[in-house]
């Protein structure tokens, strides 16, 4: 069924991504999907290669 994908900052713990892709299926069931149905796919983009407004997330969230 759904294939949800979430993009993120690297460096997310692998604690964090659990309680994300729980929560997400959690989501889904709530509205009647079955949770062996549910696929989320974690991407993970280097600040360096993530900007907003014209600027690098490097620059404007310098910290880790």
């Amino acid at each position: 069924m759904p294939v949800i994908q979430a993009t993120m900052w690297a460096g997310i713990t692998d604690e964090n991504k659990k309680k994300l892709v729980e929560g997400i299926t959690k989501a889904c069931e709530a509205i009647g999907i079955p949770a062996d149905a549910v696929t989320v796919i974690i991407y993970e983009v280097p600040k360096k290669d993530w900007a907003t407004a014209g600027q690098l997330h490097t620059e404007r969230f310098p910290r880790p």
